[in-house]
């Protein structure tokens, strides 16, 4: 059979399973036996599969990955192996390696803690940078550091693949990384890391000690702040505003959000912004409401956000008196944006803009009906999750997915291509503009504030 033949086949296989787990169990049998023959089936086929081979698929394969493992992909580096990484990291059968996507399985997607089943956050990763921007496959690899988990379920699920230990902290587990980044460095000395899924403890933390003395990035933080900077510029075009003028409220206060927040900030300075101005036009909103300045124990991120306002727990109270003009959910809990409060925005602002980004879409704070629906088709609206158009009225809208897969691949492209030492915030603030320089005025007009899918090897190509 030519390869349009076999396309075929696998095609009309995928599309016979009745689930989106069954889905991506086939994918991934397919690409085991036949590589070639599966990329080249998702890069033709990218808006309807990437859900399937990335999120919101890949979070439940994760949640079931010890019931469909079929055959290990990738290295895991267990936390008694301390003094052998490097032996560990030269059983790779492949010498030269461009990408390495490594999680320690704390924080997946919006699902938590899945210790060693994380595995399909890196497989997944590294498909996508294949997929979206020509890297070779064989130049890549993905890597869990497993240090346990403290999820009991899986403990004492006799499917579980990981060690069967609570997550070991403190020095033990900084020694450990600390070995990993440096037998990495001496084994694959070209090679870009990108960090993924960390917990908030120490996502933050390790791209600050790591990020000026090798080659890497994290995705939640960096990758997650340009393409919803992207999205927000392309969300001012349509109401033909500046960024300087906008009110911007984060529920949620984790790393993602402060990785977001951080980037805002960036471009806003670059606008000739100061920095105290751009910071006091974001607030906060986090498990004990508002975060203001006269609260007790601020960490080091929330105190450049705690602002000189009174304490408020309540979420429309806080609409009320800050009046933003960009809500941001970065915060896990689903259907957090309820009615009154985007009716809320829509009284305050003639089109708001809401992005629920939250993933999987069983943790987005709300619906694109919803957000359409309660603000009376005013919203601009984007999720972290595909979510289907939505008819209002007489209106269908399109609405955006501020998917990741916009930036990393394009970043890891250039760096690869120009052998980057280190990985610059400048370098991301330059991917979201990019991006969003993709979106022409017939998206806009549909409220996409991202390109379709169909063009994202050109936006990496272009970003890289």
């Amino acid at each position: 059979f030519t390869q349009d033949e076999q396309k075929i086949k696998v095609l009309s296989t995928v599309r016979e399973k009745e689930t989106s787990l069954e889905k991506y169990i086939y994918l991934i049998s397919l690409q085991d036996r036949n590589e070639t023959l599966f990329y080249r089936l998702v890069i033709d086929e990218i808006e309807e599969l990437m859900p399937i081979i990335y999120t919101p698929t890949v979070g439940n394969a994760c949640q079931q990955y010890g019931q469909i493992f079929r055959r290990p992909r990738g290295l895991y580096i267990p936390c008694n192996s301390k003094g052998f990484i490097y032996n560990i990291l030269s059983n790779w059968p492949h010498k030269d390696v461009d990408v390495i996507v490594v999680t320690d399985g704390e924080r997946i997607l919006g699902l938590g803690d899945l210790g060693a089943d994380g595995m399909g956050i890196p497989i997944g990763k590294l498909t996508l940078y294949t997929v979206c921007a020509g890297i070779d496959p064989a130049k890549t690899l993905p890597i869990t550091i497993d240090v346990g988990t403290n999820n009991d379920e899986l403990l004492s699920d006799p499917l579980y693949i990981g060690l069967r230990n609570k997550r070991i902290r403190g020095n033990d587990y900084d020694e450990l990384i600390d070995e990993f980044m440096q037998a990495t460095a001496k084994k694959f000395p070209k090679a870009l890391i990108q960090f993924e899924d960390f917990a908030n403890q120490n996502a933050s933390r390790l791209l600050e000690k790591y990020r000026n003395s090798y080659c890497i990035f994290n995705d939640d933080i960096q990758g997650t702040g340009s393409v919803t900077l992207a999205g927000i510029l392309s969300a001012l075009r349509i109401l033909n505003q500046s960024l300087e003028d906008q009110r911007i409220l984060f529920y949620g206060a984790g790393s993602a959000a402060f990785g977001i927040a951080e980037t805002i900030v960036k471009k806003m300075m670059a606008l000739g912004m100061d920095i105290n101005d751009a910071r006091r036009r974001i607030s906060f909103i986090d498990s004990r409401g508002l975060v203001v300045k006269d609260r007790a124990n601020l960490n080091e991120k929330k105190r450049l956000y705690a602002h000189d306002m009174k304490k408020e727990t309540n979420l429309i109270g806080i609409i009320d008196s800050l009046k933003p003009s960009i809500i941001i959910g970065v915060s896990g809990k689903p259907g957090t944006f309820c009615e009154p409060l985007l009716r809320k925005l829509a009284e305050l602002n003639e089109r708001p803009i809401i992005f629920a980004l939250s993933n999987p879409t069983s943790k987005s704070e709300c619906t694109a009906y919803e957000a359409y629906s309660w603000t009376d088709g005013k919203a601009i609206f984007a999720s972290g999750s595909p979510f289907d158009p939505v008819s209002w009225k007489n209106t269908t809208f399109y609405p955006g997915q501020g998917n990741n897969a916009y930036i990393f691949p394009g970043i890891g492209l250039g760096i690869i291509v120009s052998r980057a030492l280190y990985v610059t915030d400048e370098m991301f603030i330059a991917a979201a503009e990019t991006l969003a320089d993709f979106v022409t005025e017939s998206d806009l007009k549909k409220g996409r504030l991202y390109p379709p899918l169909t063009k994202i090897r050109d936006i990496s190509c272009k970003i890289a």
